[in-house]
């Protein structure tokens, strides 16, 4: 056997006490360089000069007793898998084990001759099973005796005829010392899983055995496990023998580490890795089983660690060795060093085999080298080997991947044509191909391949849809879905959603439908959620009219509505703008009784707010507010805070505000914008002022609609400080907007700080800002009513400059301050520009004009704009008439005064 070195930067050199080759695998000697696929071709074809060798694992010292599992399973990809396992099948046959074998058959003619010595003695009886005759054995038994028919119970008889009689052992003083009893009765408590007998009779071997307790014991027991998979007792079995100081050997570490490849369990593999190495045990399949675990999870720096280490220990490689080497570098797609240990492999006596060649054919394909594959392919033929199974799965697998399907279909065929069996990686590769190349007739007859090894109808729906979504080709489906396996489809409610949810998702809602109309099974739940699904995957995709569509086609309870399905659609038509269609469904509920929940109602209530139907939207809230232990969530509360502030309904603003309150809900920064923004006029300034510092202390972010808003209510309540603090905070960070700005000059205005006025002004064009209509109608009232002037003609100058065009607004505060100045005069000009410009005066200006007149002494023409107001359909108000009487007073025309006064109080002004 060749012993394994690695030199510290390259890959692993091999050597041999009877074979005369390089150290390192990477530098040949004579005329030997690089491996390559032409010195393939000679190493395969100098295969015909060795004679057959069968190859063996390590032999253990279990027997029967201690059995050592193999650690192949899982070794390479599922291509590689079979082949492996039937050459770790064979054994080699070394010298001397011709010697072995009398030796063991000489083991088991002793045993036959003490069982046969012992059932002359009569220590056992037969009733209808083997049992001992306890009127014959006793205390004076021998403890080879004892043992023996211990084993023969254990062997041929019932496990609890062997327990009875370990305890007669016990209580005969025949188990001290005696470690082959316990041995045998693990194995008993092992078929019984009776695991907390076998740990306290553990720990009572290691009070009365001490150091004497030896690792076969737990050997039993992990074995036992192994059997059953089960990994995680197994863990706890060497995990104790750690524990109590007892030293495993080469089996304990083969079992525990092939149990964890099985599991892919690294953290525990790596834990006993280590210790066996701590302890100086070399086990050849604890190392292949660690670098298969590292390969499989694609840890491949680790698994080269590994390998570094093999050289280090000095591990004498078996063939399961260099297999798992060569899976190592391929997998990782290091062909040229998997190559080179193939030379190594056959150099160290080792001929590589099918399985080999076949590891690295997998590995060209995963690098979609099929060049190199193909060749390596033609020359295991050449050579005199006859490629199996695997290889053709590889090759197909590799022209899959490069998505030759011409390739992959003729390896299909052949692999066919030689009686193997694809398997279910070879079918979803030729599947995708043929969805592919659009070979409908190919994928029929792949179909019919996949049913043949036992897929199951279900998954092979899922693999072909798969399949032809990804190539966006799934109006194919229809064509293949034929027979027994469309019949499948009818008849089978999970088979059936998977289809028709594929096609309306790929808009093929006729065939959903058709699908629908012909299945067999009947279940009113599964069909409701199943049409619900469908709906709401239409929605999400944006094809309402679809989804709408489905709706109309299926069966319908008259009198119970599904209220899910129901509150879908109300939402899709309100998307549509089809209200009245959602409005007839929400009516259907409404009387067929069910009871509508949170989302049921705030779906109504958005479908009304969109439609623009506010009153009808308060309705429903009302009836949603008789429900019992109706407690809206978070976004209807929302809802109705936006509802009652457009409608201006401040005390359900107030209610809603207090029920937000009592509710528990834990508020976000959504919920603090829009209670502050709608409840500005519901709630005092005081508590509007602790909501938004409380806001800010939660980290939360104010919107600019949440600063404007807090700036118009400080200004509103002449708190100037407080609005310059809040502006220059929504300011910094960088939340300021038009409004903010309107806001804070009218704030500035009314206190007639014309000063900071004119300087926010100045603020709001550096901040690329143009003077907007509504700071320029601020600016203009203040200084006007200030009485400067000039500055009141610059600012209207400025105005024209700028081509902002005047408003109502604008006419009527020149009318005004030219009014209360007494300049008749200017306030006709004005007049006169309004009607010019198509405006035409409004109630206010009415208003503003009748006041103008009065200071003015113009009585009879304040009189008759009141005339002129009715007629053109303008209503006056209670300051119209409250002008016309202070003019009327100012002019001595006291009895008219007096009469109008008293007409206002009969019309309740």
């Amino acid at each position: 056997m060749a012993s394994f070195r690695l030199p510290p930067t390259s890959l692993d050199s091999f050597y041999s006490n009877k074979s005369n080759f390089s150290t390192n695998p990477l530098h040949f000697p004579g005329n030997s360089t690089l491996f390559s696929i032409s010195s393939c071709i000679h190493l395969i074809n100098s295969l015909s000069r060795f004679s057959a060798v069968k190859v063996s694992r390590i032999e253990t010292e279990l027997s029967e007793n201690n059995p050592f599992l193999s650690t192949s399973e899982g070794l390479v990809s599922e291509n590689e898998q079979k082949d492996l396992d039937f050459e770790q099948g064979r054994k080699i046959k070394y010298k001397g084990s011709k010697k072995g074998t009398n030796r063991d058959v000489g083991f088991k003619l002793n045993c036959k001759r003490n069982v046969s010595r012992l059932e002359r003695e009569g220590f056992f009886v037969y009733n209808g099973e083997l049992d001992v005759n306890y009127s014959v054995v006793g205390s004076n038994m021998s403890l080879e005796q004892c043992n023996d028919v211990l084993k023969r119970l254990e062997k041929d008889s019932s496990d609890d005829k062997t327990w009875k009689f370990f305890e007669w052992m016990r209580s005969n003083g025949k188990l001290e010392k005696n470690v082959s009893a316990f041995n045998v009765v693990f194995r008993v408590l092992g078929r019984r899983e009776d695991w907390d007998t076998a740990e306290r009779m553990i720990r009572e071997m290691r009070e009365s055995f001490g150091s004497e307790l030896d690792c076969r014991v737990f050997n039993t027991l992990i074995y036992s496990c192994s059997k059953r998979g089960n990994v995680e007792l197994s863990g706890k079995w060497f995990r104790m023998m750690v524990e109590l100081g007892v030293q495993p050997n080469v089996a304990t570490f083969g079992m525990i580490m092939g149990l964890y490849q099985k599991g892919w369990n690294v953290e525990e593999a790596e834990f006993s890795f280590a210790q066996m190495r701590s302890l100086g045990i070399i086990c050849q399949s604890a190392y292949s089983a660690m670098i298969t675990i590292y390969t499989r999870l694609s840890l491949y720096d680790k698994a080269e660690e590994v390998i570094g280490l093999m050289r280090d220990d000095k591990v004498v490689l078996n063939l399961e060795n260099w297999l798992v080497l060569l899976n190592a570098y391929s997998q990782q797609g290091k062909l040229e060093k998997a190559e080179q240990l193939l030379v190594s492999m056959q150099e160290a006596k080792f001929p590589p085999t099918i399985v080999a060649l076949n590891i690295l054919i997998t590995g060209y394909g995963k690098a979609s080298k099929m060049v190199a594959a193909q060749r390596l392919f033609l020359d295991i033929q050449n050579a005199g080997l006859e490629p199996d199974d695997t290889t053709y799965r590889s090759m197909i697998e590799g022209w899959g991947r490069v998505g030759n399907y011409k390739e992959a279909e003729w390896y299909y065929k052949e692999l066919k044509r030689l009686g193997f069996e694809p398997n279910s990686s070879n079918l979803y590769t030729l599947i995708n191909l043929q969805a592919e190349n659009g070979d409908e007739e190919g994928a029929c007859r792949t179909l019919d391949d996949m049913l043949k090894i036992g897929c199951q109808y279900s998954s092979i729906l899922g693999t072909l849809l798969k399949a032809y979504e990804k190539v966006g080709r799934i109006d194919k489906i229809p064509f293949l879905l034929k027979g027994s396996f469309y019949q499948h489809v009818t008849v089978n409610q999970n088979s059936c959603s998977i289809l028709v949810i594929a096609y309306v998702k790929n808009l093929l809602v006729d065939e959903a439908i058709r699908v629908l109309g012909d299945k067999k099974w009947n279940d009113p739940v599964f069909e409701d959620n199943l049409y619900h699904l469908l709906i709401c995957s239409c929605k999400e995709l944006g094809h309402l009219d679809s989804a709408a569509k489905i709706y109309s086609l299926m069966p319908k309870s008259v009198d119970r509505p599904n209220l899910h399905i129901s509150c879908t659609m109300i939402d899709i038509y309100t998307t549509m703008g089809q209200f009245n269609e959602g409005e007839k469904l929400y009516l259907k509920l409404k009387s067929s009784g069910i009871a509508l929940d949170v989302i049921a109602f705030s779906i109504v209530i958005r479908m009304y707010v969109k439609a623009g139907s506010l009153k009808d939207a308060c309705s429903v809230l009302e009836t949603m507010e008789k429900e019992k232990d109706m407690v809206p969530d978070i976004y209807l509360f929302r809802d109705m805070l936006r509802i009652y502030q457009q409608c201006g309904m401040v005390d359900k603003l107030n209610d809603v505000y207090f029920k937000i309150l009592k509710s528990g809900l834990v508020w976000d920064q959504e919920l603090y914008n829009c209670i502050i923004n709608c409840c500005a006029r519901a709630l005092p300034i005081g508590e509007l002022s602790r909501l938004f510092n409380e806001m800010l202390q939660r980290g939360f972010e104010p919107n600019t609609i949440t600063f404007n808003v807090m700036l118009d209510v400080y200004a509103k309540a002449k708190l100037y400080n407080k609005a310059r603090e809040l502006f220059m905070m929504a300011r910094k960070r960088g939340l300021v907007d038009v409004i903010s700005y309107n806001t804070i000059i009218a704030a500035y205005g009314r206190k007639r700080d014309l000063k900071n006025m004119a300087s926010t002004i100045h603020t709001m064009q550096f901040d690329g800002f143009s003077v907007s209509l509504e700071a320029y109608n601020c600016v203009l009232d203040a200084y006007g009513k200030e009485g400067q002037m000039e500055s009141f003609r610059s600012v209207l100058q400025r105005m024209k400059n700028s081509s902002c065009t005047a408003d109502h607004y604008t006419y009527n505060i020149m009318m005004n301050i030219y009014g209360e100045l007494g300049w008749i005069d200017e306030v006709a000009g004005v007049l006169t520009e309004l009607r010019e410009c198509g405006l035409g005066p409004d109630l206010c200006s009415y208003n503003t004009l009748i006041k103008a007149y009065g200071i003015a002494g113009m009585v009879e023409d304040a009189m008759g704009l009141v005339k002129e107001m009715r007629q053109n359909g303008i209503e006056p108000d209670k300051i119209t008439y409250a002008n016309l009487i202070t003019t009327l007073q100012k002019n001595d025309k006291y009895l008219e005064a007096v009469k109008w006064s008293l007409w206002m109080k009969q019309r309740g002004l």
